[in-house]
């Protein structure tokens, strides 16, 4: 976290001069040899995935998880074409659909940025589904432990924004407020380490304590509408400091293109949390893992 204690040393002596983001010496590729490189964002996207299955693991060896090691194996494959491919279209249909549409070829060119976390949740709704059916699984407590380990995915995310200067704040004078050249010469809000810590810290920490200190997961569909809430509560209330896309500020019924796809989260969230209790009697334990020595 040293780029983000050099942000505030150098806000607090500079006074109103605020920092400048190129200051920092961040760039978009971590590592490039010859005609390769390695992308910050990338990266965010293999660690979030690599620590999220390790979490996985760690939920499902407590009793009565609602998998074994095999189904969690088999997830993480299909998740990844989830997030992958669901938060790919979810950008394309959801912020520019026309300008895709015109050049359709550009819709596979995921390096050049563009990815929609709404679109990447159905994504991953959908391969938990198909797991589920094929393994012959409850489905919604699958959703219940994965939602606890999504916000690595959103922290490193969030930081891989800010790495790469995109997604900036909307303008203001806050004394930590930093100066984006592609944006502009106006201060602003750094929304994307705002978005770090609700998202990834903040929620991570809920989930964490409603998983190993409370009885949530023993109630299908709690946990997921824990995450449904917090994710939709912290993502509205960032889009009041987060630039919205062009054209997407404000819709006809005034709310950013962000704050409007929070909403079915929302709802769906606070059914989920308020129908748990009366899902707790059909819990039940995993299948058993096959006799290696049969």
């Amino acid at each position: 976290m040293d780029f983000l204690a050099t942000t505030i040393s150098a806000t607090l002596t500079t006074g109103a001069e605020y920092l400048r983001f190129e200051d920092l010496g961040l760039h978009a590729v971590a590592l490039k040899i010859g005609f390769f490189e390695l992308r910050w964002y990338s990266l965010a996207y293999i660690a979030g995935i690599v620590i999220g299955w390790w979490y996985l693991l760690r939920l499902i060896a407590q009793p009565g998880a609602p998998m074994a090691r095999r189904h969690a194996d088999d997830l993480v494959f299909y998740a990844t074409l989830g997030i992958l491919i669901g938060g790919r279209l979810g950008y394309v249909l959801f912020y520019k659909p026309a300008e895709y549409f015109a050049d359709p070829a550009s819709i596979i060119r995921v390096w050049d940025g563009g990815m929609s976390f709404h679109g990447g949740v159905i994504g991953v709704s959908l391969a938990i589904l198909f797991m589920a059916w094929k393994n012959r699984l409850h489905w919604l407590r699958i959703h219940d432990y994965v939602a606890c380990t999504i916000p690595f995915g959103l922290f490193f995310g969030r930081l891989a924004n800010f790495v790469n200067g995109e997604l900036w704040g909307r303008t203001t004078d806050v004394p930590w407020a930093m100066i984006f050249t592609r944006a502009g010469e106006e201060p602003r809000h750094p929304s994307q380490l705002y978005e770090a810590g609700l998202e990834g810290i903040l929620l991570f920490a809920l989930l964490w304590f409603m998983f190993w200190k409370t009885n949530a997961r023993h109630q299908p569909g709690k946990l997921v509408g824990i995450f449904l809430v917090g994710y939709g509560l912290s993502r509205f209330a960032v889009e009041f400091f987060r630039q919205p896309d062009a054209g997407l500020e404000h819709l006809a019924w005034g709310l950013s293109m962000g704050q409007t796809l929070t909403v079915p989260m929302l709802i769906g969230g606070l059914w989920l949390i308020a129908t748990a209790k009366g899902r707790a009697d059909g819990v039940r334990p995993v299948p058993a893992e096959p006799d290696a020595s049969a």
